[in-house]
């Protein structure tokens, strides 16, 4: 698609490095002192937290860490520090415009010049070869090394007539390592899995718009012509292979967590392109394009919270400018009140700034291109029903533009997608706004989590979520082949129902015959859940989990009430009840400690359990869940 465009362009329609000017340079004063007050104000303020503080070490034993004992914290926690450090001197400086914030910017770049690889050791696929230790002398292009690489760019396009005016050799030396780092080998080799030339048939995720949107900035600095020329045929090939993996209704089946990085990294690659062209590659039209916006929307509950499948967390400091940037350049009123709603709403901390991590490029953008106003309150839109066929994901609410009453959100699907959990028929429920019935998320990242002990973690095994049936000890298992099947969805004014067989989501062993589920949301009433089964050989027990963050009550009629919670942040949990219909069900309650670092600001020190077991069950049956205030 893009390719195709590009080809077909005139030879001069893409801008050469001396013409392409997306942002204002440190000298164009006006443009700077033009912005508002408290905008240059709280990227000073950012900038000053940082002055006078040492760089951050980054120690060899602190890469040995990831391959000793999984640990990625001890390196990525000084590896990001610098390069937060230097994006909020780069834009302090560049909106006082005194030179104050000069030497330290010069320190913090010539600090990640002298870095000897800028992957994370996650990410250095060579060096077991050096027992864990990177080569400089085989650069490799991952994530963050292109998220370097276009940071150092665009420093140096900002301040590079300043930094000439201390050394000629800082210009020439930032020049040269992003060169060496990430346009030579990203030019060079294609072997890289997340370009998708050596095996067409590995699906894409994340890493590719994420990877290019990055290169691309480096691409169009880059003040070689021929090597440029060749760099942006090769990264717009790799998005469009990107897009040929998509599905249609523009589903992430990474989670909300990751629109940021998926789609929103997308859209950061497309301005990139329509800027460079003026105009002429534009895709903003295009219904996939459009879809992929769109997802960050159909999984938004209320406030901060998002329905968190896959590795996502329940709670995100979603981006809002990449939001509203997506709204305004698709023509998406949803997604520009969401975007704008975010960001107003993070403003009850005067001076605060986006949460831009090491992205200058995004910095600038919502600077320039995409900022919000504070002058009108925006509502979110909290879209009424959304159903993506292709990803099997649906959610529901009781009314359109309100979070007052019933959110349900359930999904399908298949266990091999992109930071998958075995997770085929589980469900989350809201209400008022608040969590009654969750999905923990995923915890701190280690290098288990992307190992063959994926699911040994208890967070990502289908036995803790929600009523998936744990038969005998069999659990749903990863890989394509476990997958949901017959899925049915229809919606009015009265109703939301979602149906879908389980069955071959387990393995033989489960002896699972047909495991039909449906989940229904009775607007305004309440939502049920009716499972009816058919095993094809006796199972001496099946047992089904639920999670909630609200304290669980055994009532003697053998429901279950559910008392609102306090949560992190001053926030809550809901109140409800849940009836059980399951002949000679066993019902306990328990819970599980809480101590990760991602996991414990959502829930705090733990998660209630109620766990449901049918011991020597009939060989058909129907359970029925039905829960209400």
């Amino acid at each position: 698609m893009i390719c195709q465009k590009l080809i077909h362009l005139p030879d001069d329609a893409i801008q050469s490095f001396e013409q392409w000017r997306p942002y204002p340079k440190f000298a164009e004063r006006k443009a700077w002192e033009a912005l508002p007050e408290a905008t240059r104000a709280a990227w000073i303020k950012a900038g000053e937290q940082w002055l006078g503080e040492p760089w951050p070490m980054l120690r060899a034993t602190d890469i040995l860490a990831f391959r000793r004992d999984g640990n990625r914290r001890r390196y990525e926690t000084p590896y990001f520090g610098r390069r937060r450090a230097l994006l909020a001197m780069v834009m302090a400086e560049c909106c006082e415009g005194r030179g104050r914030f000069l030497d330290e910017i010069i320190n913090g770049i010539w600090c990640i010049c002298e870095e000897t690889s800028w992957c994370v050791p996650a990410h250095i696929w060579s060096a077991a070869e050096h027992g864990g230790l990177p080569d400089q002398l085989a650069p490799s292009v991952d994530l963050f090394s292109a998220e370097t690489g276009s940071l150092i760019a665009l420093t140096l396009y900002l301040l590079g007539d300043e930094l000439n005016t201390v050394s000629t050799l800082l210009p020439a030396r930032l020049r040269r390592e992003v060169e060496q780092r990430v346009i030579e080998p990203a030019l060079t080799s294609d072997h890289y899995w997340w370009m998708g030339i050596e095996n067409p048939r590995h699906m894409l995720n994340n890493w590719t718009p994420w990877i290019v949107s990055n290169w691309l900035v480096c691409i169009l600095l880059d003040d070689q012509p021929a090597r440029r020329t060749a760099s942006l045929y090769k990264a717009v090939g790799c998005l469009d292979r990107f897009l040929a993996c998509m599905p249609a209704d523009g589903g992430c089946d990474e989670g909300p967590s990751y629109w940021g990085v998926a789609a929103a990294a997308l859209l950061d690659a497309l301005e990139l392109l329509r800027s460079a062209s003026a105009n002429a590659l534009n895709f903003y039209d295009e219904p996939l394009v459009r879809a992929l916006g769109r997802y960050i929307v159909a999984t938004h509950i209320a406030d901060n919270w998002f329905v968190n499948f896959a590795d996502a967390g329940a709670r995100l400091a979603a981006p809002a400018h990449s939001i509203y940037a997506y709204g305004v350049c698709t023509n998406d009123n949803d997604l520009m009140q969401l975007g704008a709603n975010i960001w107003q709403r993070s403003q009850a901390r005067p001076g605060a700034l986006p949460a831009f991590g090491c992205d200058l490029k995004r910095a600038l953008q919502a600077t320039f291109r995409f900022p919000i106003t504070l002058a009108v309150e925006t509502p979110p839109p909290l879209v009424r029903d959304a159903w993506l066929p292709d990803t099997q994901v649906v959610t529901a609410r009781d009314r359109a533009g309100t979070a007052e009453g019933w959110f349900v959100a359930a999904k399908g699907g298949h266990n091999a997608e992109s930071h998958n959990h075995n997770d085929i028929g589980s469900f989350i429920i809201f209400r008022n706004g608040a969590p009654l019935i969750v999905d923990a998320g995923v915890g701190e990242y280690t290098r288990q989590t992307f190992g063959p002990e994926r699911y040994t973690i208890w967070t990502m095994r289908s036995s803790f979520h929600s009523l998936l049936p744990t038969l005998d000890g069999v659990e749903q298992q990863a890989g394509r082949t476990f997958r949901a099947r017959d899925p049915e969805y229809e919606a009015d004014d009265q109703r939301m129902c979602f149906a879908l067989d389980l069955r071959e989501a387990y393995p033989p062993e489960a002896h699972i015959g047909a495991w039909r589920r449906e989940i229904d949301l009775r607007r305004g009433d309440c939502v049920t859940v009716t499972d009816n089964y058919t095993l094809t050989g006796d199972v001496g027990e099946i047992a089904m989990l639920l999670l909630t963050p609200s304290t669980p009550t055994l009532e003697a009629d053998s429901s279950i009430s559910l008392k609102s919670c306090m949560l992190p942040e001053a926030l809550a949990s809901a109140d409800g009840t849940i009836a059980i219909e399951a002949e000679g069900a066993e019902v306990t309650l328990g819970e599980i400690a809480i101590d990760d670092s991602r996991l414990s600001p959502v829930w705090g020190k733990r998660l209630h359990t109620i766990r449901i077991v049918l011991r020597q069950p009939a060989r058909t049956g129907r359970l029925r869940f039905t829960f209400r205030p």
